[in-house]
């Protein structure tokens, strides 16, 4: 199918120049928004006017005049609807695929790999169709990605309703009263929604967990304050090509069976957020592992809406078990904190839009050899009264780390192009040796001291540093830079020789360690105030 002329919006009237973005409302259930007054501000700023329907924000808490304030025009569905690019969160209900004037664009969450159905009523009609969860993983589509933003979100508020339902603290206390253990929390699954649970969690005083199937994922966990679970297997695990987890074999998911077994029965809340793209969701807990949880134990099953991550949980419902263990199958955490949900779905669109609007101009203009642009394009309007169905999209290449190809057996791996031989190495160490020897040997006092002193100091400084973590080297150096005086110092000294060179040299060694020491400095301070309580 033709995918390489790049496409525009329906007809348009002679001399106009702006197109007009529409925000319907959403339908029930549904408390986001796709725009909010920033954003709509932002719209503008690209050369769109913007038409938002009448109470569209009440449930985010945007009034409408808070959107005529930003520069938007509040009118009825009707005028939201007939724009030319509808901006949605939720994809249209059948009643609704009508709407949309032909030539116009519809941008929203379709999840069109599950939604053939409407996928197909939508090519139907003479609209171009852009799904918003279907943003390929690569690295310039990330300011696109609605899927980690409202996870990032989901994540959260799962720790928020998690905390809700478990009625104790969170954190451990010491009181006149007695000792008060910390809650122990594990987060199956550390992908963006796992490590927003971890982080929310760790940061309430939790004793965090977290396990997946990446190991890869440790030092994320750890930076977050969790304690990564390994699954201990034979087996070599196969390493995602796009920072997702795939499918296990069955010898992993027998030994996680048993961890998260004895992890069920120790922890007080289970929060799991395991999805594998184009499958349902893996199960991890049985009613076995929830029945021998402690009483008063919350579990949070993310996953319930793709077929749950636990036996127990009912999609969009809060139960509880016999044993007195609360499972929420929310399906709507992004949801619950529409103003955040809002302003971070907006700004994917907005993002989404800079790419289509290129000139500023306020001309959409979708350019199908992009494979950020393609890879979202469900329905490509034509012209001739109807789409043209272009889901899927081509495989797009989304490495996210370099998979190792082992070497054959009985041959030996080879060396990294960039790796020094130790010929090399020790030929450089001869000649810089040699080096060293001709100054001291020849050149006038003070030289070959000042030079012998220059050269120890170039060794140990980089066997010190070298042997610093790299997580260290920005405090350690920002702190060091202040050794930079020595050299103010000897330049102040050089400058008082009546040699022009030898005063240029030292002026300019004055200014750049001058820099060097303030600028140090500025650096310490702006990371010692990341620490502080009033910021």
């Amino acid at each position: 199918m033709p995918c390489s002329t790049p496409a525009h919006s329906g007809p348009r009237s002679e001399g106009v120049t702006r197109m007009i973005v529409g925000v319907p409302r959403e339908p029930a259930g549904e408390t986001r928004v796709a725009a909010t007054p920033a954003t709509v501000r932002q719209l503008i700023a690209l050369g769109y006017d913007v038409v938002i329907e009448a109470g569209a924000g009440a449930l985010s808490s945007f009034s409408d005049a808070a959107f005529t304030e930003a520069g938007a025009t509040v009118g009825a569905a009707d005028d939201a609807w007939g724009a030319d690019l509808v901006l949605r969160v939720s994809g249209p209900a059948p009643g609704d695929i009508d709407r949309p004037k032909d030539g116009a664009y519809l941008i929203s969450i379709l999840a069109p790999a599950v939604n053939p159905k409407l996928v197909d009523a939508l090519a139907e009609r003479d609209i171009t169709v852009l799904a918003m969860d279907a943003v390929p993983r690569i690295s310039r589509a990330q300011s696109l990605d609605v899927l980690s933003s409202m996870a990032n979100i989901a994540g959260y508020r799962a720790v928020v309703e998690a905390a809700h339902e478990f009625g104790r603290f969170f954190t451990g206390q010491v009181t006149a009263a007695g000792k008060v253990p910390p809650a122990k929390v594990l987060v199956a699954g550390a992908g963006v929604a796992g490590l927003a649970a971890i982080g929310a969690a760790s940061s309430l005083g939790a004793v965090v967990r977290a396990t997946d199937p990446r190991p890869e994922v440790a030092d994320q966990v750890k930076s977050l304050g969790g304690e990564y679970l390994p699954v201990v297997v034979d087996e070599q695990a196969q390493q995602s090509s796009d920072g997702y987890a795939r499918a296990t074999s069955e010898t992993y998911n027998e030994a996680a069976a048993r961890l998260y077994t004895d992890q069920a029965a120790d922890v007080d809340i289970v929060i799991t957020t395991a999805l594998v793209p184009g499958r349902a969701a893996p199960r991890l807990l049985t009613a076995a592992d929830v029945a021998a949880m402690k009483p008063g134990s919350v579990i949070v099953d993310m996953a319930a809406g793709q077929g749950g991550n636990v036996e127990n949980s009912v999609a969009g419902k809060r139960i509880v078990t016999g044993n007195g263990v609360t499972v929420l199958g929310y399906t709507d955490l992004a949801g619950r904190l529409p103003t955040q949900a809002s302003q971070l779905y907006g700004t994917n669109l907005v993002n989404l839009l800079k790419l289509l609007t290129p000139g500023k101009d306020g001309v959409a203009v979708l350019d199908l050899e992009d494979p950020v642009q393609r890879g979202i394009t469900v329905v490509r309007s034509t012209g001739d009264g109807r789409g043209e169905k272009l889901w899927p999209p081509p495989p797009v290449s989304t490495s996210a780390a370099p998979v190792r190809t082992p070497a054959p057996e009985g041959r030996p791996e080879p060396e990294p192009r960039n790796a020094m031989s130790a010929a090399a190495k020790t030929a450089l160490v001869l000649i810089g040796v040699a080096l060293l020897w001709l100054v001291i040997a020849f050149a006038p006092a003070p030289l070959p001291a000042d030079f012998t002193v220059l050269t120890l100091a170039v060794v140990v400084g980089y066997y010190v540093i070298g042997k610093v973590h790299h997580a260290l080297h920005t405090p350690l150096m920002s702190v060091t830079n202040a050794i930079s005086g020595v050299i103010v110092v000897g330049a102040l000294l050089q400058a008082g020789l009546d040699l022009p060179l030898v005063q240029v040299l030292a002026g300019a060694a004055t200014l750049l360690a001058a820099i060097n020491i303030f600028g140090g400095f500025a650096v310490t301070r702006r990371m010692l105030a990341m620490f502080s309580k009033g910021n």
